[in-house]
């Protein structure tokens, strides 16, 4: 079980050696002096309206009546428990699932009732949501038990004596300091007791934990931190902000959670780019700017680096990378499909003046109708996106027209042309979330998947322990990559890309690299030098391969992973059709290659997803095997 603690607390917090610059924007742009006289009062502090009126004012009619429908289904049944089976049933089975039903639910519900009643004021939700805060606050421990390997005893019980924060607990904490500030006249009239207990717990469970920094590898100041820094940091600045009655203990918890965040900035490179993919990305740099939102708020708006130039990088990162409909590309465990947040992305535009966010965001909100809701994670986005419902523009925006990118940093580089979009991916393999995928690549045609990063399966105990490995859809071998001398590629940061190049121009745009290092010294690779070109002219993907093996044990082999009908009837020419029906194919010489299709399993707890998540439609992958016997060679494959 050790093992499992390790990677675990390895992959979550991205202890990747990469280079750590102290940017430490928000430190050196205010002192704690400054913030101080900025900063305005827990008791003037009002970020979203209050009173049934102002909400009225803002949330069409229609949707006021389904937030109270939510809510009157919520009042008829009881409050669901977490009960001690439930939190071993992680250990027992490896199973994450039905203890997040529970534990997400309850705290969904809880909101949604503090909607409903602030929306109709009529006191009917109010002793439903004293009994959901107070059976809350009698949670033991308000995260998941995949990441209770940080207490002292590990995983498996929570320790009531060691607490320590996480991103659910830090989300509960945000959601009862928003049940405080909505209800907290209404829970007074039912008890006195009530605020005092939200105060206690969520300062004895997150606010005096989160103060022990060198116990989180996502405080680390000398480690790149991932996702969970700004997640974390903008639920529990939030939840300070509001709770907080001790103005000196609310600015220091305040500058500290400041600094903590400046570690998110720090450790991302130069590109600004997000090494964890889209998906993650709105987890990432979106609850960055969740953060940065709820600090200007806090201050009258004078505490705020919207104009800073990293941060705009940051911001585009998520346009740059989406493919088209609801389709972003998906290297490591980021999903193939989002329906993007499109009033978040606006808001987010409109903060940085950044006209193709804007419009992005604009044209998310047109495609994809999101709902009037509060549930689900980062709760206080969600309240600034009803603030902000009313006021979207409403005249219809086409996408915003994008280019070619190169990310330096994370080494990813995409490219348009027409309908044609391809993207392809340097990196190391100790990437956040990391799948052995360097080198991997995607290519789509009319919006639809051709040639495809397979993504990710359900999260259990073995995604985050010594047997992730062991899992087909992290290996290199499930991947757009070769396999060789019977090796793929092996996880670690001295496994990594080398000479890596990217070029892009009006004919071409792609990448060079050289994948030696990726792979173990079992593969005997001496060279093994890679191109990824997207060819404008000709409209076609063109993968090339030079190499030199010490010795050839088994033959090479290559394999592309697809969605599409296959045909291997006309040697020389692998036909592929989408969804729609387009046709696509792969050109290789038929006297070099055999080539053999199977499909990756969709059995287990891991890989249930893979039945539903492209649209039903099986993943397959594409095997070509070498018939050349030197270990020297070169290979093409074109796809048209």
């Amino acid at each position: 079980m050790k093992k499992y603690i390790l990677l675990f607390v390895v992959l979550a917090t991205n202890l990747a050696f990469a280079q750590v610059t102290p940017r430490n924007f928000l430190g050196k742009a205010f002192s704690k002096e400054m913030v101080q006289q900025a900063l305005i009062s827990q008791k003037a502090y009002a970020p979203y309206p209050k009173t049934r009126e102002a909400w009225l004012a803002i949330i069409p009619e229609k949707e006021q009546a389904e937030l109270i429908q939510r809510a009157e289904r919520i009042m008829k049944a009881p409050i669901p428990i977490l009960d001690a089976s439930l939190l071993m049933e992680y250990m027992r089975s490896g199973d994450r699932e039905e203890h997040g039903k529970v534990s997400f639910g309850k705290r969904n519900n809880l909101m949604e009732l503090v909607m409903a009643e602030t929306l109709e004021d009529k006191g009917r939700f109010t002793e439903k949501i004293m009994n959901y805060v107070w059976n809350i606050c009698e949670e033991t421990y308000w995260g998941v038990p995949a990441h209770l390997s940080v207490q002292k005893a590990g995983s498996g019980m929570p320790d009531a004596e060691d607490p320590t924060v996480e991103l659910f607990g830090a989300e509960t904490a945000a959601g009862l300091a928003l049940t405080d500030y909505f209800m907290g006249a209404k829970l007074d009239k039912i008890s006195k007791l009530i605020r005092p207990r939200i105060y206690y717990e969520v300062n004895k469970k997150i606010m005096i934990p989160i103060l022990d920094q060198k116990r989180y590898g996502w405080l680390s100041p000398t480690r790149p931190v991932n996702n969970w820094n700004p997640w974390i940091i903008s639920n529990v600045m939030l939840a300070n902000l509001l709770l907080e009655k001790n103005e000196t203990t609310r600015l220091s918890n305040l500058y500290t959670h400041m600094n903590y965040l400046d570690l998110y900035f720090n450790g991302l490179g130069d590109d600004a780019g997000c090494d964890e993919g889209p998906s993650y990305w709105f987890a990432a740099g979106a609850s960055a700017f969740d953060a940065l939102q709820v600090l200007a708020s806090a201050t009258g708006e004078k505490c705020q680096i919207y104009n800073e130039p990293f941060i705009q990088k940051m911001a585009s990162y998520v346009y740059k990378m989406h493919i088209s409909n609801d389709y972003f590309v998906n290297f490591a465990d980021a999903d193939p499909t989002l329906k993007p947040d499109g009033i978040m992305l606006y808001r987010f535009g409109k903060a940085l003046n950044d006209a193709p966010l804007m419009a992005f965001g604009q044209w998310a909100n047109q495609q994809f109708e999101p709902a009037i809701s509060i549930g689900g994670s980062q709760k206080h986005r969600h309240l600034w996106n009803l603030m902000a419902y009313a006021t979207m523009p409403k005249e219809k925006v086409a996408h915003p027209e994008l280019g070619d990118y190169w990310f330096n940093d994370i080494q990813v580089i995409t490219s348009r042309k027409g309908s044609q979009f391809f993207a392809a991916h340097g990196g190391h393999n100790a990437e956040s979330h990391n799948h052995n995928d360097i080198g991997d690549f995607v290519y789509y045609d009319k919006g639809e998947p051709v040639i495809i990063d397979a993504g990710r399966g359900n999260y259990t105990a073995r995604t985050f322990s010594a047997q992730r490995y062991s899992l087909w859809f992290t290996q290199s071998e499930y991947h757009n990559l070769p396999l060789i001398n019977g090796q793929g590629q092996k996880a670690g940061r001295t496994f990594e890309a080398t000479a890596v190049q990217s070029n892009i121009s009006d004919k071409v745009s792609g990448m060079t690299l050289d994948l030696a290092k990726a792979y173990p010294a079992e593969a005997g690779i001496k060279t093994w030098k890679r191109s990824l070109q997207f060819n404008k002219v000709k409209n076609q993907v063109e993968l090339k391969d030079l190499y030199e093996l010490n010795e050839l044990k088994q033959p090479v082999q290559q394999a592309f992973i697809t969605l599409c009908t296959i045909d291997t009837s006309m040697p020389g020419k692998l036909g592929l059709k989408t969804s729609t029906g387009d046709a696509h194919e792969i050109q290789y010489d038929a006297k070099k290659w055999t080539v053999a299709i199977d499909l990756p399993s969709t059995e287990g707890p891991e890989y249930r997803s893979f039945k539903t998540k492209w649209a039903n439609r099986p993943v397959q992958r594409i095997i070509f095997t070498s018939k050349d016997s030197g270990n020297k060679g070169n290979y093409q494959f074109v796809i048209k």
